[in-house]
Formats: C-alpha cells, structure tokens, sequence
C-alpha cells in the first residue's frame, strides 16, 4: 500500500489562476510558485507599515498635495466662519497651505478657533472689563470702603425690589449699578416723569429689555447699547 504525506502533497493546479501574474506561475511544474509568492506579500507587507512618505523633489510632492485636495494658492482656500468676532486670515492661510492642509483640515482650523479660543478671550474681556467698571466704581463712591457698603446695601434693596433677571442685568455695568444706586436714592419717579414727558423710553420697557436673554444672557450689542441708552434716558448720567 503506497502511503500519502498530505502535508507533503501540492494540490492538484489544472492551469494558471485567473489573475495570478507569470512571476508566480511555474508553466513547467503547472504549479504556483509559493515561495515568490509569499515573499512578495512579506516585502509589500513591510513597505505598506512603513507608511507613505512624500516624495522629496517638488514637483512630486505638489502631485501628491493636488491629489489630496490642496488647492495650489492659498487664496483658494473658501472658508466659513462661524462667530462674527473672527474672519479668514491670510497670513494663517499661507502658513496652513505651505504645510500641505487640505480644505477640510483649514475649515477645522477656524471651527476650533471658534469653539475653544473665542469664549476664551470673550470671558477674558469681561473679566477685564469687570475690573475696570470695578475701578470706576470705587473711585465714584470715595474708596473701596465706602463702595463695599454702597454695594452691600444696593444689593439688598435690588433683592428686594427688582426681578433677579434685572437685578443682575444692572449689576453688569458701571451705569447699571449707578442706575441702582438713583433707584434706592428714590429720584426714579421724578426721571420717570421727565422720561414720559419726552417720549423715552420707560422703566417698564427698559426692564422688558433686561429680562430679554440677548442681553443678560447674549450680551447683544445692540441690546445692551438700547438698555445703555435707556439708563441715561431716565435715570440720568453721573
């Protein structure tokens, strides 16, 4: 009885695979040449985990930039930007084209700007701000101590007598708390009437303003400047 090895035995090839190319067919032994053929995967397997490199010479590196969508002059890039406080840059433009960004890459670019830097310097401003209406305050009320109990006691009488929408509206500016302060003084009825007189507008719209999220929540420009005007309007300025 003849004994078979099947870990010895080739299969049985009736012809070349279709789509096997001639370096790894064997037309003699109408076999596959496995070991070429395995060599070759080992060889493209190393190549592909390298990873690709861009070619040295310029010409090349430009064909591979085109192929992946980078335009050939920066001013091509066509960017949407989604807060008004920020508008595509060119000199940040040129910078991102020279290092081979791609479209989508640039519009990423000004979308975190957006996101993370621009309430950043917003909060960063207002903290500024704050300080400095601070400042003026102190200044006007004679000193920090003196200012210290004014604001002890406006905050009370605003509790008490205003809606909290409001009350923190007008405890976010200088002429804010000075229009609280000629509240808790009482000379409001007598610049109400002054205000009625002229046709400004009135504390019951100046208010209506106040409550609106676009201003103590938004910070609207346009919002704030109207409830700015109104203060002057009726309760004067300092």
């Amino acid at each position: 009885m003849t004994e078979t090895n099947l870990l010895a035995a080739q299969p049985v090839v009736a012809g070349k695979p279709n789509g096997l190319p001639d370096k790894f067919w064997d037309s003699e032994t109408n076999s596959v040449r496995m070991d070429d053929l395995v060599k070759s995967y080992c060889a493209l397997e190393k190549k592909m985990s390298a990873g690709f490199s861009m070619p040295d010479d310029e010409e090349g590196r430009m064909k591979v930039l085109r192929a992946l969508g980078v335009p050939e002059t920066p001013d091509a890039y066509q960017v949407t930007v989604k807060d008004n406080l920020l508008e595509p840059d060119m000199e940040v433009n040129k910078r991102l084209h020279a290092k081979g960004f791609t479209p989508e890459q640039v519009q990423e670019v000004y979308d975190l700007a957006a996101d993370r830097l621009v309430p950043m310097i917003l909060d960063i401003a207002a903290e500024f701000q704050a300080e400095r209406e601070i400042e003026r305050l102190v200044e006007a009320f004679g000193g920090p101590e003196q200012w210290r109990e004014v604001s002890r006691q406006l905050l009370a009488f605003g509790r008490k007598n205003l809606p909290p929408a409001v009350l923190e509206g007008l405890s976010g500016s200088y002429d804010g708390v000075m229009a609280l302060h000629r509240m808790m003084k009482g000379d409001a009825p007598a610049m109400l009437d002054s205000a009625k007189a002229t046709g400004a507008v009135t504390e019951a719209e100046l208010q209506s303003l106040m409550r609106d999220p676009k201003y103590w929540r938004d910070r609207d420009p346009a919002t704030m400047a109207k409830v700015t005007d109104g203060f002057k309007r009726i309760y004067g300025k300092n």
